[in-house]
């Protein structure tokens, strides 16, 4: 099951463990990715909280929690190419992989369908 927040981040649902990266609606409004700050492994985040950033040739962005959970395991290909990011932001591309500890908070993510028009309201 694939989720998304209002933050731009795709979550990708099996059983507690979430991999999560920015949607490919993100990545295009970046530009060309030069950097990604990866999260520590093991640490403890909460909703919302700003976890990571991804820099561009334009500009840098937050990468924010999805869920409440711990780290478990981080995309450590994306030090030597950060670019992955925008050629397959929602495969290859994601960023870490998180176990999640409430699962309720999956309510209050997107569906896919649900996402598109939220993009395309906030290009309005």
């Amino acid at each position: 099951m694939k989720k998304y927040a209002k933050t731009h981040e795709w979550v990708l649902v099996e059983g507690n463990v979430a991999t999560v990266g920015i949607s490919n609606y993100a990545q295009e409004h970046l530009g060309d990715i030069v950097y990604v700050e990866l999260p520590e492994v093991g640490k403890e985040i909460s909703k919302g909280e700003t976890i990571c950033s991804v820099e561009s040739v334009k500009a840098a962005s937050d990468v924010y929690a999805p869920l409440s959970g711990k780290i478990l395991e981080v995309n450590e290909e994306l030090d030597a190419a950060p670019e992955t990011i925008n050629s397959d932001a929602e495969k290859s591309g994601w960023i870490f992989k998180m176990e999640f500890s409430d699962p309720a908070e999956l309510d209050g993510l997107m569906d896919e369908e649900e996402y598109k028009k939220f993009c395309e309201e906030e290009e309005a």
